[in-house]
Order: C-alpha cells, then structure tokens, then sequence
C-alpha cells in the first residue's frame, strides 16, 4: 500500500510536472442605461408589467452581443492574436505574450502555411536562423533583424523588441500564425459571458488561458470594445432616431400649415370660428329680444290706453280722479315730453276740478281752464301718435332681428360641421408637431449625455493561482487512488486468498485440535525432506516439534504403545518431513521409534535417511520378507524405520490384510511408538484405512500451501469417519504466524517446514521492508 500510494503521489507530481497550467482572468459588468435625458425626466419609461421580461432580454442581447463577431472584429483590431509567440522550455513551451524578443509582420499567400511552426532561433544580437515546413519541404534561412525575407507562400519581416537582451539570445524560440477561423475558435473555447444576477443586471465576462497576462489584458480589452461599441451603436441610433424627427417634423409642419391656411380661409368667409360661442351669442340675443320685447309691447298697450283716454272729454271715469290715479302706468313712460304733458294735464285738472267747486262753467276761470285743458290734450295725442310710431318701429326692428338670429341659428350645424372637419387635421398636425418636436429636444439631450450602458464593477485581475489543474485536488485524487488501488489489492487478495496462511485461520476453519505449529526450515537447501532434529536440538523446528511431542503426551500417556498416522490433502504439505522428525524428537525422549512409509505409491522415508528401497512394508505384507529383515536403523538409536518397499499394484487391499494388523502387534512387541507416513487422504484412500486404526491421526496443513477446501476435507472425514482424536499441524508456517514463547531463537509456537524444498531456521529474523514488499506481491 506504501508503493501504491507512493506511485500515485509521484503520479501526480508527474501530471502537474508536464501539464499546462489553466489561468481565468473574469471581470464583472453592471447593464445599467445612464443618460441626462433620463435625468432631466425627459426620456420614455418603460411600462412595469414588462420590465422584468424586457431586463431578461437585454441581458440575453448583450451576452451574444459581446460573443459575437462584431466585437471579435475589434478585439483582433487591438491585440495582436493572429501571431503566438513561444518559448522551448527543457519539458514545456510558454507563451511569450507581450514579451517576446521579437516582432512579426507577415503576408500569406499560401493558406497553408496558417497554424504552421516556425522555428527561430538567434545567431547574433541581430541575426537569426528561420526553419519551417512549406510546400512539403524545410524552408528558411539566416537572416539580419528588419530584413524583408520573400519565401514561397509567405513574405515577412522580423524586428527586435524591447525585450531582446543578451540573455534572451540563448533560447529557442517559434511562432506560429493563426487564421481568422482559428483565432475565432480560440476566443469561441475560451470566452465565457455569464449572467450572474438578473435582479442586479450584472454580468460576467471570463477568459481561460495558459497565459495568466494575456488573459487579463483579452477581458480588459473585451470590456473596451464591448464600451466603444455600445457608444457606437448608441450614437448611431440616435442620429437616426434625429434624422427621422427631423423629417416627420418638415412634413407634419407642411400638413400643420395647409390645415391652418384652409381654417383661416373657412373663418374669413363664414365669419364663424367658434361655433359653440357663436351659438351662446345668439342665443343670449334671444334671449335678450325676448325679454325687451314684453316692455314694448305693455309700452305700446299703455300709449293705447292714454290715446283711447285723450279722444275722451274727460280723462277719467270720475270726477275725483286724475290722470295719474286712472293710469298708475304713467310712471313708466319714458318719453318726457309726454310725461310733462300729462303732469301738466293732470295739474289743470286738478286745478279745474277746484275752481268748479266754486264757479260754473260759465265763468271765465272755468272756461279759461277747460282751453287749456283741450291744448294740452291734443298735444298729448301728437305725442302719443309719436310715440306709438317710434314703438311700433322698435318692435318691427325686433322681428327682423330675431328672424335674423333665427336663421343664423339654423346654419350653424352646417358650419359647426365644416369646422369640426377642418379642425381635426390642424389639432392632429399641432400635437404631432409638438410631440415631435419635444423628442427631438430629448433626442438631442440624451446626445449630449450618452454614456455607456454598463459600469465596469470589477475589472480583470493577474490570476495568482492556475484554475487548472489544481495541486490540491491533484495530490488529494493521486494520493487517494493510491490508497484505493492499495485497498483494491488487499480486497483482491483477501476474496481470491484460498489456502491457510496463519494459525488463527486453522484454528477457526479446523475442527481437530491444532497439535502444533513448525516453522519454515531455511538454513540449509535440501530436495527431499531430511531429519534435522538431531543436527540442530535447539533450532525453532526442533523446539515446536517438542511443542508437538508434549500435546501428544498430554492426548496419550508417553508409556501406552501408540500408532500414529501423519497424513495431508495432496503431496507436498510436509507428512514425511513430520513424520521423519516428530519420529527423531519422541526418539530422543528415550522412547523406541519405527517409522513405518506406507505411501506405496510414492515412498520418500527411504530418501528422508538416505536407504535404499529394495524391500519394506509391502514385500513384509507379501511373505517375501520378515519384519526385521526390513527394518533399517537411523542415526538416532531409538529410532528405525521399514521403507515402503515396491510399489505393489494393490496397496490398499495389502493393508486391508490380516498381515498389516499382524505386522503391527509384533512391532508393538519391541517398540512404544509406531508412526505411519500415510498417503494424501485427497488422491488415495489408503490413509483413511490406517487412520481408522491410529491411536492419533495427525493431518499435516501446510501454510500458503494447503487450500481451505483441505481443512473442509480435514473435517468431512472426521465427521464420516468418528475420528475423534484427530489432531491437526500447520507446517512451513513464516514467522510471526504462530504464538511465540521463546528459547534464545524468536521463533513461535510453531512453524512448519515442508516436504520438498527449503527447511532452514527461524532465529528471530526480520525481514526487511523490500523482502516484506516481494512477499506482499507473490
């Protein structure tokens, strides 16, 4: 797991070592009209209901607009982007924006030579070497700074810059020269407009790029453009806004006066240019004859009635009244002439009617008073004949008035009409023209006062640290798949793992007591399995056997007769390696041993003590040969042992016979343990016949060797065959698999040696961290 995580960390130094690194320069926008005209309240308002729906679509306009081609065509006016500059480093190329040593001017006439590299390189503070692929092949030269250099395809010119010092004459350098379809896709892959609040109408324009400055200075230039622009496009709108009023207002001014020249001629024939006033006037006139009318009329009544009284001798009815009393109406007469007559009558008649009181009518008083009387009574009726004439004038004068008034009054709805009519266009015409003519003073106005749309809230900035690829997150995933890939691989090996590695596994998958645990024998290289015990009495194998001696003792007492058979799943977990060596250590307590290899069909016991395998066990079961002429010494007293002799081509149905029993019951005779080198129980079933007869079955498992499906068959044929006092052994088990207790060597409860192979010894040996790395990958 180290490794792995350690290979991922270097993974990712090595990715963010040879990746470009991503740089976003952004600045933010507020879309906000700004203009005097609005200030002053002159310019239109837009209705609420749509202002949401109409901010929303203004925001969408000036996000294409800014991405469109109108300002790509003015952003490549100002920055020189059809030519990248780049210098070689030792792993990557950087772009040299604005920095470059050099200046190239160019003119292509071969199309493919757009986005082709030019390699340059200085030979001298004003020399270079220029090579680059044309027309399919290598094309340039050496030449002087400012020369004009003609190649097929291509003319151009290169100039030094402030920046070509001594120190930059060293460096490799290219270019290359990109087409407006590229430059358009670059900006296109790299430019990001981005409404970030609609309520605030703010937007956001982004650039991405391996350059940090030339990030900066493509968003600063965009804001500039994007400002000329919209200055441009206002400009230009209101100018034409300008030159159409002025227009509308020439025409409708044209309209206004024809309008007006008609109405002024309709007033001068008809005399009529306010009907309604008109039409008041007549009427108060009317009005004004039909109230002066009745005075005329009771005047002309009242002069009626004072002529029939003047025909008459004597005014009144009764001699005690006068004129005044027969007539209270005098009083209204405004003719002063006949008022003073008819005073002056009403004075003689008093006068007459006193002097009758005291004289006759024939007296010269009475009769004196009577002429004058008469005078003034004829002058009455000459004034009253005046009078009444004046007054019936008047009254003919009224008919004739009022049937003027009248008849006027009868044309008015034709005029009224006529000037309804010829009033309509000149109101329409004089609101036009003065709606007009207010716009253009507010058109003229926000001229005066137009200014950008937009605030610039926060322009672009140097990014001080790369978007991409980011080291945190870089380490952080390299770092974290090596763990996975780490865990990955335990988890593989945990659910393909399949064989005992460790006691504890034997333990918990076992059904039979664990007897003992023998470490893996490295000291010596052996090919067949061999008795150590008695080379090396205070090794770790010959401890954890003696381990294995005494559980066995504590299972049957040490001086009861015992067979024991050793046998395993298949070959090569260890039996004979067991059997050989348990046999030396119960040999070395004082106790008479005889190993008896059973394994007919391949014998290694024979091989274990370097004999020959002439006869043995099955030559015994056939008669041909006595037991003792078989039994063959060791270098161990105590200890012999009877080969499994030639390989007979029935070895169960031989130790089904009598004679194997027999031949047990007679060694018994001489020895006190019997051990049996068994066949694999997994291939034959020869060593389930003779763990049926064993005082202890032991069942060897070797460690990384033996599969759990063994320890599975372990139990299954205990189960089937009662064998209750199988014991079980974990051989070639590696160090600090077992329970350590201690004797000068490190070496645990057990740890096993196999069969074949290595069988050296465990002296509390660490294995280094490369020997635990190799373990850990085989």
């Amino acid at each position: 797991m180290l490794l792995l995580i350690l290979l991922g960390t270097t993974a990712s130094w090595l990715y963010l070592r040879y990746t470009k690194p991503v740089y976003k320069s952004a600045s933010l926008l507020k879309i906000d009209e700004s203009n005097q005209g609005s200030a002053l309240g002159l310019a239109s308002q837009m209705a609420p209901a749509s202002a949401d729906k109409a901010r929303s679509g203004k925001l969408a306009g000036e996000v294409e607009l800014i991405k469109s081609g109108i300002i790509y065509r003015r952003l490549k006016d100002s920055l020189a982007l059809d030519v990248n500059y780049y210098a070689q480093g030792t792993v990557l190329e950087t772009e040299l924006y604005g920095v470059s040593p050099f200046k190239v001017h160019y003119a292509i006439s071969d199309p493919s030579l757009y986005n082709r590299k030019f390699n340059l390189k200085f030979t001298g503070p004003q020399r270079f070497s220029l090579e680059f692929m044309g027309q399919g092949r290598q094309l340039g030269g050496e030449y002087n700074l400012g020369q004009d250099i003609a190649l097929p395809g291509i003319k151009m010119q290169i100039t030094g810059t402030p920046q070509l010092t001594e120190a930059s004459l060293d460096t490799d350098y290219h270019f290359t020269i990109q087409d407006e379809g590229t430059v358009n896709a670059f900006l296109d892959r790299n430019l990001a407009v981005e409404i970030v609040n609609p309520e605030a109408n703010t937007i956001q324009i982004s650039f991405t790029d391996f350059n940090s400055i030339k990030a900066q200075g493509i968003v600063n230039k965009i804001d500039t453009v994007y400002l000329q622009e919209k200055l441009a496009r206002k400009k230009e709108s209101t100018e034409l806004q300008l030159r159409f009023l002025d227009d509308q207002l020439s025409s409708n001014q044209r309209n206004l006066q024809n309008a007006e020249d008609q109405l002024q001629q309709f007033t001068e024939t008809t005399k009529t240019y306010d009907v309604k006033s008109d039409l008041a006037a007549i009427g108060q006139k009317l009005e004004k004859l039909q109230e002066e009318r009745p005075k005329l009329e009771q005047k002309m009544a009242l002069l009626s009635e004072i002529s029939r009284l003047a025909d008459q001798d004597r005014i009144t009815n009764s001699e005690n009244e006068t004129v005044e009393q027969s007539l209270p109406g005098l009083a209204g007469i405004e003719d002063p002439q006949l008022g003073q007559a008819l005073t002056e009558l009403n004075d003689q008649q008093w006068q007459l009617r006193r002097v009758l009181r005291s004289s006759t009518d024939k007296t010269e008083a009475v009769q004196q008073r009577q002429a004058n009387l008469t005078y003034t009574r004829n002058n009455i009726k000459r004034l009253l004949v005046q009078d009444q004439k004046l007054l019936r004038r008047q009254l003919s004068l009224f008919d004739q008035q009022q049937g003027q008034l009248n008849g006027l009054l009868q044309s008015l709805p034709a005029k009224a009409t006529e000037l309804a009519r010829l009033q309509r266009p000149l109101d329409l015409y004089s609101k036009s023209f003065l709606m007009l003519f207010d716009k253009k003073i507010e058109f003229n106005i926000m001229k005066a006062g137009n200014t950008a749309d937009f605030q610039i809230l926060s322009p672009a900035s140097p990014p001080a640290e790369p978007i991409f690829p980011n080291k945190l997150i870089v380490y952080a995933s390299g770092l974290a798949g090596g763990l996975l890939l780490g865990l990955g691989l335990i988890a593989v090996r945990y659910f393909m793992h399949n064989t005992i590695t460790n006691v504890r596994e034997l333990e918990r998958n076992a059904k039979a007591a664990v007897l003992g645990i023998i470490p893996t024998y490295d000291k010596e290289k052996m090919e067949v399995s061999r008795l150590v015990v008695d080379k090396n009495p205070k090794s770790a194998i010959s401890e954890s056997i003696r381990s294995i001696r005494t559980n066995l003792d504590f299972i049957s007492s040490a001086k009861k007769k015992r067979l024991i058979s050793v046998t395993s799943t298949i070959s090569g977990e260890g039996k004979t390696f067991v059997t050989v060596n348990l046999g030396g250590i119960i040999a070395l307590s004082g106790q008479k041993v005889i190993i008896l290899d059973l394994d007919m069909r391949k014998p290694k016991v024979n091989l274990a003590f370097g004999a020959e395998n002439t006869r043995g066990v099955s030559t015994i079961l056939i008669d041909r040969h006595s037991i003792q002429e078989c039994i063959q010494p060791t270098t161990i007293e105590s200890l012999q042992f009877i080969s499994a002799g030639p390989t007979p081509p029935n070895p169960s149905e031989l130790i089904l016979n009598d004679r194997f029993d027999l031949m047990i019951q007679q060694l018994f005779l001489t020895y006190d343990v019997i051990l049996i080198d068994t066949p694999p129980v997994g291939l034959v079933t020869d060593g389930i016949l003779i763990m049926r007869k064993a005082d202890i079955p032991l069942y060897i498992v070797r460690a990384g060797y033996s599969r759990k499906a063994f320890v599975n068959n372990m139990n299954r044929l205990m189960r089937s065959n009662n064998l209750t006092r199988m014991c079980t052994i974990l051989n070639d088990a590696q160090s600090g698999a077992g329970y350590g207790y201690g004797y000068g060597y490190g070496y645990g409860y057990g740890y096993g040696a196999y069969g074949q192979g290595y069988y050296e010894e465990t002296e509390a040996k660490k294995l280094t961290f490369g020997e635990k790395l190799k373990k850990f990958f085989t």
